[in-house]
């Protein structure tokens, strides 16, 4: 017959040391998930450029939050130009940021 004791031990799982080696797969690397600053990149690299608009609609921002993330990119060395064209402001990116 199984005492209390034993019952109890051969119920838990067993313990894992803080140092104990980790098996790793070289393949397992987790894939780099698109960002919306990434979003915001592509749609600037375009030969038209984009609208405040369609970047607000592509990346959920507010208005005042998606011209705040073209400073920033400004500021990561990204040549951002704008152009107002029969009204409408567009916003395109020259070249990759050093």
């Amino acid at each position: 017959m199984i005492n209390n004791t034993e019952a109890k031990l051969a119920s838990k799982r067993p313990r894992k040391m803080a140092r104990e080696p980790q098996a790793k797969e070289a393949d397992s690397a987790p894939a780099k998930r698109e960002t919306k600053i990434d979003t915001v990149l592509g749609l600037l690299s375009g030969t038209e450029g984009t609208t405040i608009d369609q970047l607000v609609a592509a990346t959920g921002w507010l208005p005042h939050t998606t011209r705040a993330a073209l400073t920033g990119l400004k500021k990561k060395g990204h040549t951002v130009r704008s152009a107002k064209i029969d009204g409408t402001r567009l916003y395109r990116i020259d070249g990759v940021a050093l």
